[in-house]
Order: C-alpha cells, then structure tokens, then sequence
C-alpha cells in the first residue's frame, strides 16, 4: 500500500511528553510526519497541536495506534485523510461578491472543497451558482413569519444530511439562524460579517461608517454560534481608509475584503488548521 497524506489534530491537558509520544507512535507506525505545529495556552492550560504525515498504514491502525496515545494524554482528537475535499454548502442571499470568489476558488482549485450546493432565500444568484455548475436551491423565508423560519431551516438540515455536506459557509446569508441550528452546527459553519460590529448595526454599514468618519475598514469570519455575530473568530482584515473615499468605494473595498477574509477561514478550517479554545480558536497557518 503506497502511503497517504493524513492530518491528525488534538487538544488535551498540557503535560511533558505529548509531542514525544505522539510522533513516536506515528513514526513507530513508518510514517513520515511533514508538517507539526504545538502551542500551549498558559491562560487554560490546553494543548494543542496539528501533524501533518504520509503514512502507509491503514486508518484502522492509525486510529488504534493514536488512540492509545489518546488514554494516556486525555486526548480529544481527529485524524482525516489530507487529500480528501471537504463537503461543502454555501447560504448566500442577495450579495453575490463572497459568493463568486468562493465558486471561483473551488472551480480553479484553489479551495480543498467540494461544493455541493448553493443554498438561498431568494433567487437572484441563481445564475450565478448556473455559471459554475453548482446546484441551486432556493429555499424562501418569510420575514417575521416563525413557520416559515422552521421550515426553511428544516429544509437546510435535510440538504446538509442529504447532501453529507461537512461544512456550511454563510457567504453573506441574511438571515439570523435560530439557537437549535446553530447547536446543529456547532464548529462546522462559518460566518462573515464586516467589522464595523456593535458599532453600525442594520442597512447600510459602509454609509453610516462614511458619515463617521471611520479610518479603518475591515471583516470578520467566525463559527457561527447563538451568539449573533460573536463566535469564535477564526480570521480578520482590515483596509485603511481616508476622507478622500466614498460610500460608494467604502462597499467595494469592504467585499473585497469581507471575500478574502472568508476564503482564508474557509481553506484553514478545510485544511484542519482550526482548533477551538474555548471562545477563541488556535489556527496553525
């Protein structure tokens, strides 16, 4: 059997010898380890690491191997198979920027995800997931209406188990997910939002920031949680800006910027570099 590139991820109690015994274990099995990234957070007193092997061994041995390792440290951990493509869904509304540079990425390659879907509550990017060759399901809610909003996220949770879709990417999804979805959800949907946040609430951020004043614009991406908008980050950008820029300039920098900032936090998180410590992540770039 020729050997496969995995990816093994795990937190636990810091303590000597993690980082011993788990590339022991490893090369003891003839892996080749590649890449290995730890860190250790004073503040929690969590471990944390991400290795990075081609391995001949099959996932069977492997996970018994680690899994020992596992009793002895306390580990939580995850091995996957580094070559294969995360299944993906992309939410989207009316704003197709974030949108576009996803599809894009995937059908160049640039992305280590497979795209099942398109998922909206309306229909105006239908032409575009048509243009890539993505499904498109339209997927209405009513605004204020509750039976509507159940039905609709019915209806995501069927196409996620449908589609075995691993990952959820709102790619500006207007629409405020409920408690119970988001727990559905819980470390596999990421979110992005601009970073004007608690500051320019409702329609229009970029105008009520011009009307401020504001010298920096920026974007957040995050896992999505109850929470709204306050998720564990796991990248953010920023663009200086002047008095010399437009609302109108102030928009267009602002998706370019919201489109780059999901893109990274969508390949880190497919790629297992996203590990979550508490309310905040550890991202091994």
């Amino acid at each position: 059997m020729s050997a496969r590139p995995r990816v093994l991820t795990l937190s636990c109690p810091d303590r000597p010898g993690i980082v011993h015994a788990v590339t022991g274990a490893l090369v003891a099995l003839d892996a080749n380890i590649t890449e290995s990234q730890q860190y250790g957070d004073p503040d929690t007193g969590l471990f944390f690491m991400r290795v990075a092997f081609d391995a001949a061994a099959s996932d069977e041995a492997l996970r018994e191997t680690v899994g020992v390792v596992a009793a002895r440290f306390q580990l939580t951990w995850d091995l996957r198979d580094a070559a294969a493509r995360l299944r993906t869904l992309v939410l989207c509304s009316k704003q197709g920027h974030c949108l576009n540079d996803l599809l894009f990425r995937h059908r160049s390659g640039d992305l280590p995800v497979d795209v099942a879907a398109v998922v909206s509550n309306h229909t105006d990017l239908a032409p575009l997931a048509e243009f890539y060759g993505v499904p498109f399901h339209h997927v209405p809610v009513v605004t204020g209406d509750a039976a509507s909003k159940e039905a609709g996220e019915a209806r995501l949770l069927e196409l996620v188990a449908e589609l075995d879709v691993e990952l959820v990417v709102l790619a500006r999804y207007m629409q405020i997910l409920s408690d119970g979805l988001c727990r559905e959800l819980s470390g596999r949907a990421i979110n992005i939002h601009h970073s004007f946040l608690p500051s320019f609430k409702g329609a229009r951020p970029y105008h009520q920031a011009h009307a401020r004043g504001v010298k920096i614009i920026g974007a957040t991406a995050h896992y999505v949680t109850a929470d709204l908008d306050e998720g564990p980050i796991i990248e953010q950008e920023i663009e200086r800006v002047d008095h010399r820029h437009t609302p109108g300039e102030l928009v267009r920098l602002g998706q370019d910027v919201e489109a780059r900032t999901l893109a990274r936090a969508v390949r880190w998180h497919a790629e297992h570099r996203v590990l979550l410590d508490g309310h905040r992540t550890v991202v091994f770039r």
